[in-house]
């Protein structure tokens, strides 16, 4: 079965996955974890997108 994924979906999926790892392997109790594969989600999602309007206005 192949997958047929965007640039965008791509990069959703490592976001999420390099979020879970960081939150596990970095912090103590399962709330820190969570709170902080929460954060860096949010941090990925903001290098995507702010990167992606960076290319955009790049090739105009």
């Amino acid at each position: 079965m192949k997958m047929n994924l965007t640039h965008f979906e791509a990069s959703l999926l490592f976001a999420l996955f390099s979020s879970v790892v960081l939150g596990v392997v970095s912090r103590k109790t399962n709330r820190e974890r969570l709170h902080y594969g929460v954060r860096c989600f949010g941090y990925f999602l903001l290098a995507v997108f702010g990167l992606g309007w960076l290319m955009y206005f790049g090739h105009r």
